[in-house]
């Protein structure tokens, strides 16, 4: 999508409001609790769930069914550290109602169009909700815990071993575009819901995938060794994955980064503490004067609708490091809060005067707004009080979600494979449709006559 270009009306716009941006003190809670509820107001402005015709879980046209899951992990951020829970029946009937028949974010409105990476975005959620203890849903729902397990059963089951050596494809099915991608963002978030999932449940099997998947990265080049740990685009299939496009992105940086914290904190072991650290001096790319930038795209003014929500998950996986590994907390604070205070002058534009911006550098609102934009603003001033709030619980610490070491596995529709259309099954549906042309047009001739 071609960014938003500033017209007249959003210049005159900014100009009346400019003064007016968010009133924000990080010493007083109060202070904090208004500007986010401007924030989280604003993002809310884009849902349709609760508007006529609307569907439950999805907000308007561009944003797509992934940044939906995303979004409501922020809104769960926004209610465990701003104890604001006004949201949270939006985000309880949300979250259960695109789980789908089967459990496991596959709904049928996403099931033939959804990638690896959408659906790992609804359970990185689910996972959120467990570790919080948000409000579990009736006993004959999903539970939070349940659901991110199918999650990671599902994708871990599309493993694909006929290229690259292994590694999950960017989508799913095959007539999709993308299928020959393997990316680090569909990749990156199966490591990190293993790594999450071998803290909450003391289940060292999800140890193993998370050192699988982090070792066939780093094997393939998606991940860099030594001094720096960047996190690389992807590659194709076609060239069995031998030239990695080395874009870098906040959100695979913050999920590397994240699950190795997990690891770390679960494990104690010093490998995942060293790929922590080196991970989170390597994230100094994304920050400019200690303020957050989408470094790929938001300089050459190129984020295209799902690139602009980018640094909320990157906010909330720093939030949630520094919750983990202690010698993390100076560094990664020094970052939250000075883009904290960016983000309250970039929150001055729109007609309401607290529509947040891409560009928190200008002192000012810079013309962009969006779901994402409103996203990445709440997760980074609701982080800066992630030291003020317990770490992400588990099961012998508080955590009370219960799962399910095969969900997503008991039924057949799972859509575990990708679906592969052969010459036969086409000629076979053309004979039965033409059958069936022949019974209504023989049925038609029979009423006239």
């Amino acid at each position: 999508m071609i960014p938003r270009i500033k017209t007249f009306a959003l210049i005159l716009s900014t100009l009346i409001w400019r003064s007016q941006s968010l009133e924000l003190d990080l010493d007083d809670y109060q202070s904090l609790q208004n500007a986010t509820a401007l924030v989280a107001w604003g993002l809310m402005d884009y849902y349709e769930g609760t508007k006529y015709g609307g569907t439950v879980g999805m907000f308007s046209s561009p944003y797509y069914w992934w940044e939906a899951g995303g979004a409501f992990g922020t809104l769960l951020d926004f209610w465990y550290f701003m104890d604001n829970d006004t949201y949270n029946d939006e985000i309880l009937a949300a979250m259960v109602y695109q789980a789908g028949n089967d459990w496991d974010y596959i709904p049928l409105n996403q099931s033939t169009t959804e990638g690896n990476d959408d659906q790992a975005f609804w359970g990185i959620a689910a996972m959120t909700a467990a570790e919080r203890n948000f409000t579990n849903p009736a006993s004959d729902e999903p539970q939070w815990l349940y659901l991110a397990q199918a999650v990671f059963n599902t994708m871990a089951l599309r493993w694909d071993t006929d290229s690259c050596g292994g590694g999950l494809r960017w989508q799913i099915f095959t007539w999709n575009s993308g299928y020959d991608y393997k990316n680090s963002v569909s990749n990156g978030a199966l490591f990190h819901l293993a790594a999450r999932l071998a803290r909450y449940t003391g289940n060292d099997s999800y140890v193993d995938w998370a050192e699988k998947v982090y070792n066939w990265m780093e094997d393939t080049g998606f991940i860099t060794t030594g001094n720096t740990l960047y996190v690389y685009d992807g590659a194709s299939t076609e060239d069995n994955c031998s030239s990695v496009t080395k874009y870098q992105w906040t959100y695979n940086q913050g999920l590397i980064l994240s699950g190795a914290a997990y690891l770390y904190n679960y494990s104690e072991s010093s490998l995942w503490y060293n790929r922590t650290m080196t991970a989170l001096s390597s994230s100094g790319v994304f920050l400019n004067n200690s303020i957050m930038c989408e470094a790929a795209c938001q300089p050459a003014g190129t984020c295209d609708t799902d690139q602009r929500s980018f640094k909320a998950y990157f906010a909330r996986f720093l939030g949630v490091t520094a919750q983990l590994v202690p010698s993390t907390r100076t560094q990664i604070m020094t970052w939250m809060n000075a883009s904290a205070y960016a983000v309250a002058e970039s929150c001055s534009g729109g007609t309401d005067g607290h529509t947040c911006g891409l560009n928190w550098f200008l002192g000012s609102w810079d013309g962009y707004y969006g779901l994402g934009e409103q996203m990445s603003a709440l997760e980074v001033l609701v982080n800066t009080r992630a030291l003020d709030k317990p770490g992400p619980y588990n099961s012998t610490n508080g955590g009370s979600s219960q799962g399910d070491g095969a969900a997503g596995t008991e039924t057949t529709a799972t859509n575990l494979a990708p679906l592969n259309i052969t010459g036969g099954s086409k000629a076979a549906a053309a004979i039965i449709t033409a059958v069936i042309g022949i019974s209504l047009i023989a049925c038609t001739l029979w009423i006239i006559f």
